[in-house]
Parts: C-alpha cells; structure tokens; sequence
C-alpha cells in the first residue's frame, strides 16, 4: 500500500526565495496551457495533455526562466490541469454543478508534484536537492522512511514549506483481537460501543475570538498595502495552528482505535451532505471525514477490518429489543420500554457494532447496571 510521509523542510532565505519562484513558473505554465485548451476549444480543436508536453522543451527554450526547473516537474503541471479537465467534464455528465478550471493566482499556487530522483534527489547527507533551487534544503526527518520513495509533493503552508513523500509500506499484523463499534457525533466526537466516549475539542470554537479580531484587523487594511500583506499571514498562521491541532488530535485518536481493536466498524455517513447544512460548522469543526481516512489507512497498514454500515437510524433504534423510537437531537439518552437506557451515542455505537459483526460484548442485555426496572 501506497502511504503520504510529511516532513518539514528549512531552506535557507535564498532557496525560499527559489522554491517561491518555482511555484510562480510553475502557476504561470498552468495558466498559459489552460489559456491554450480554451482558446483552441474555441476554434473547434480538441488540445490533449499529451499535444502539451510535446510543447514543453520548446517553451523551455523560448523562455529560459521555465528552463531552470525540473522538466518532469513541469509535466506534473499539465498533468494536473488534464485531471481538473476530467473531472470537469465528470461533473458535467454526471448532471452536477460543473465548475470549469480557472486561472490560478501566483499567491495561491502553493503545490509542485515531482519524482524522487528526477527533479528532487535525496542526498546522502539527509537533505533534499531540487533542480534550480542552490544547495541542499534542510529537512527535519522526525520519522524514518519505511522504504525510498517514488513520488513526492513539496507544498508551502503559511509561509512554511513542507515535502510529501509517497512509500510503499507493507502491513503489519499487530491488531487487536477485539471489535468496537463507532458513532461519530458532534456531543462526544465518537462513542465505542463498550460505553467509553471521547469528547469533541471544538477546535474551532476555542479559536474563534483570536480569528475574529484578525480577520477584522485585516478588513479595516488597505487593499495591496504592506500592512494587507502582513495580516494575511497572521490569519494563514492561525488557520494552519487550528488545522494542526485537529490533524494532531485525529491521529492520535485514531492510532489509538486501531491498536485496541482488530476489527472496528463505522457509520458510512454522507458526510459532504450533512456539510451543507444547519450543523455546518460544528460538522466541519469535527472532521469526521479525516477521521474516516486516517482510520482506513491505518487499519489497513495493522491488518485491521474496517467495515462501514448503513448510518440509517442508528441512533432511533434500541440495542436490546431492536425497537425504532424517534428522538430528537436534544434527546442525548436513550430510553426504552424495553428497560435499556444509555447515553444515546453509546447506544448507537453498539447498533453499528451489531449490524457489523453481531452483538458486542458489554451491549445494553449484557449490562444489568445500565438496565432500569420495567
């Protein structure tokens, strides 16, 4: 299985400066082949990603700041705007809203593919080359790499610069021999059905005074002014610490599920569709599909199962008797006249848990102390 290995890189101010023009070269080829494929769309030819690169070496002769930089890199480049063609086009067939590619700003152009070896050279002293950038960027290796890597992404993040690189990793069986069942919510960020919970952090909410006043600081600046400028990266330096934080809190929760249990289920939840509605904000605050994520590759690297369920009433139906009750979402206890009463998490987790793998250990029938007297 192919897995994503972020590291921090350090260039110096020079190799910043280099790295920030590559991107800059990088959008501009962007833009002028998107330019191309309109214009020749308008004349009534069809211009495919592979007519492109055929152009490339000429345009890298034509204009030799696009010279300077790796040429496989380059056709990375055409190679993304083809993808964003396709799935324009997948959109449209599909009935969906379509949103056609756009030009892209140098400002927000912040991603550049590249093949280890080709372009980007891993060094025998520890740090990474790049064709056209002076030296050898510094990268602080807080892991070791499983295997060498084949592809990789350098990406820039507030101002700070980041590789991705993609390895083959092998699985390795150390899964639990237990199961869980998982409800996500937005009360506790997910209950097990052994009764445990874990409480949301609300990220989100915890730093919305601090991102309130910067972003007011930033609508009273003048527009293209230095001051502009530097309050922009204030907001991007806030945004990347609450996105940090999420990412930290998600690993770690999810490293812990899969070292517990060898077999966990979850809820296949239409999550971009709940999104969009009246819980939006605590929906994306939770990030239930980075959870989702985070879990599946890291199931499948421990040799984990990991089933996904029907999310439909899960939460309406009892554990014990299988009876379907309306609540509403002030309704946090579950309660039946079947005697079952629990958190109204835990209770769905267990139901994720039985239409999985059957009933869990510890369910409400198993658990006289949780039970009332009919």
């Amino acid at each position: 299985m192919i897995l994503s290995y972020r590291y921090r890189l350090y260039p110096t101010k020079t190799q910043g400066m280099a790295l920030g023009d590559m991107l800059g070269d990088f959008c501009e080829l962007y833009n002028c082949a998107l330019e191309h494929r309109i214009s020749a769309y308008a004349k009534g030819a069809t211009v495919r990603r592979y007519d492109q690169s055929a152009a490339l070496p000429q345009i890298r002769r034509e204009l030799p700041h696009q010279g300077r930089w790796s040429a496989t890199a380059q056709q990375q480049v055409l190679h993304r705007l083809d993808r964003a063609y396709a799935a324009f086009f997948g959109r449209v067939k599909r009935g969906g809203a379509a949103g056609f590619s756009r030009f892209r700003a140098r400002a927000r152009y912040h991603a550049a593919e590249f093949r280890v070896g080709d372009g980007l050279t891993l060094r025998k002293s520890g740090k990474l080359g790049f064709v056209g950038v002076p030296g050898e960027v510094k990268v602080k290796w807080h892991r070791a790499l499983p295997s060498v890597p084949k592809s990789a992404i350098l990406s820039r993040n507030a101002g700070k610069w980041f590789v991705i690189l993609h390895v083959d990793v092998q699985p390795i069986e150390r899964a639990g021999p237990d199961s869980v069942g998982i409800d996500m919510g937005l009360t506790s960020l997910v209950a097990f059905s052994n009764g445990e919970t874990v409480a949301r952090q609300n990220i989100t909410k915890r730093n919305a005074a601090q991102l309130r006043r910067a972003q007011r600081a930033l609508a009273r600046c003048k527009r293209r002014s230095k001051g502009r400028r530097e309050r922009k990266a204030v907001i991007a330096k806030l945004q990347a610490h609450i996105g940090n934080a999420r990412r930290d809190c998600l690993h770690k929760l999810s490293a812990s599920i899969v070292a517990r249990f060898g077999r966990i289920a979850i809820e296949d939840l239409n999550i971009k569709g709940l999104a969009a509605g009246m819980l939006a904000k605590p929906v994306n605050d939770a990030a239930w599909s980075m959870l989702t994520n985070m879990l599946a590759y890291k199931a499948a690297k421990a040799g984990c199962e990991l089933v996904k369920v029907d999310p439909r009433r899960t939460s309406q139906t009892c554990p014990d008797c299988g009876m379907i009750t309306k609540k509403t979402l002030a309704e946090r206890m579950h309660r039946c006249d079947c005697g079952c009463v629990l958190d109204r998490d835990v209770a769905a987790a267990i139901v994720v848990h039985d239409r999985a793998f059957g009933r869990p250990h510890g369910a409400c029938g198993e658990a006289p102390s949780q039970r009332v007297a009919a």
